[in-house]
């Protein structure tokens, strides 16, 4: 059971590096990006099995955020999988001020 969990582990751990790589989805345009203020921001918990494997390491997130400054849609940009669950429930509820139309957040989450 131990070597079958350190398996899934490693091969999590490799995909993580994989899926890494940066978007090929860009979101330029002539006007300069600007941060909306976030209002309540919760935390993401560390998971259990990267404790155990003592990992660590960044995931990058992309909210849409709705006028009314709610999360309306998350996707994960790069970062281990096995870290990326904990930073999308984090982000699902987090409250932004509102705004005048949805705009597109980039968040990183630094697991240490």
């Amino acid at each position: 059971m131990r070597l079958r969990l350190l398996s899934v582990g490693l091969l999590l751990l490799v995909l993580g590096t994989l899926s890494s790589q940066p978007s090929a989805f860009s979101q330029e345009s002539g006007q300069q990006a600007i941060a909306r203020k976030i209002k309540a921001k919760v935390d993401a918990r560390y998971p259990e099995l990267a404790r155990q494997y003592q990992l660590k390491g960044k995931v990058k997130i992309e909210a849409t955020v709705s006028p009314d400054g709610s999360v309306k849609k998350t996707r994960v940009v790069g970062g281990s999988p096995l870290l990326a669950g904990a930073a999308l429930d984090a982000v699902k509820q987090w409250k932004y001020e509102p705004g005048q139309k949805e705009t597109v957040e980039t968040i990183d989450f630094a697991f240490e």
